[in-house]
């Protein structure tokens, strides 16, 4: 998890997300998605739920994930498609994206080169249990293994669409509302962006209306290889963050 490559596993997580019409939807209705100061606002506290659920002490994680689930509990959504009126802490919705996270964190290692054995990859989806808990799912109720989260995708796959009313995320890329002190960085997004797009499975670029071919699979793969071995070079020390170093001190001991 504290591999730098995984921002691109985290772009790719929400683009998971939003073919699931009642999940987007749910973003859609109870934030100001667009607003530059909201946006970037959203961005950092679920950047933070990141961290402490993968990285806090139990104390801090409970904290975090009691917030969440009272967020959750509160807000509601309508769905125009059925004419229900459903809360964010939906099972379907929260299994949905829960999945979209684990999958694409490991799609985008495994791709990359971080080097996991098909072993390492079932742990890696058991021990994600223990996060869909956090929001309020039961362990049983989402994927223990690879084997089990890609039956659960296949088996999810009629439902999922991108809603008409969402902008598209590689137009959004374009424009992405930063602070100004992150101006610098806008350049970079759209690439960023179409990286992501491209590590995701087929069938579901082609819901987002993109191409969807072998070889945009194997520029990702080559693309992502390159970037990893690249930053790869710098010093451990600057590579992780704060919160994955003393990770790694801890289990070093």
């Amino acid at each position: 998890m504290g591999e730098p490559i995984q921002l691109v596993g985290g772009f790719r997580a929400l683009l998971m997300q939003g073919l699931h019409p009642r999940a987007m939807r749910g973003v859609l209705q109870n934030s100001a998605f667009m607003d530059p100061s909201e946006a970037w606002s959203r961005f950092v506290r679920t950047s933070e739920f990141v961290r402490v659920r993968t990285y806090g002490t139990h104390d801090e994680v409970e904290r975090a994930g009691r917030r969440v689930r009272k967020i959750h509990a509160t807000l509601t959504a309508h769905d125009p498609d059925t004419g229900v009126t459903f809360r964010l802490d939906d099972p379907a919705a929260l299994r949905w994206v829960h999945v979209g996270e684990v999958d694409s964190y490991l799609s985008v290692a495994r791709r990359a080169g971080v080097r996991l054995s098909d072993a390492e990859a079932d742990t890696f989806v058991a021990e994600w249990r223990r996060a869909a808990e956090v929001v309020g799912l039961a362990p049983q109720d989402v994927p223990g293994s690879v084997a089990e989260l890609r039956d659960y995708i296949d088996a999810e796959r009629p439902g999922l669409r991108f809603v008409p009313e969402a902008a598209h995320p590689l137009r959004m890329s374009v424009n992405a509302p930063l602070p100004l002190m992150l101006t610098p960085l806008k350049p970079a997004l759209p690439a960023l962006t179409l990286l992501a797009f491209a590590t995701l499975p087929r069938w579901a670029r082609r819901l987002y209306g993109l191409p969807a071919t072998p070889l945009g699979d194997l520029w990702a793969t080559a693309t992502l290889r390159t970037l990893h071995t690249g930053i790869g070079l710098v010093p451990a020390s600057v590579r992780y963050a704060p919160a994955a170093r003393r990770a790694r001190r801890l289990m070093a001991a």
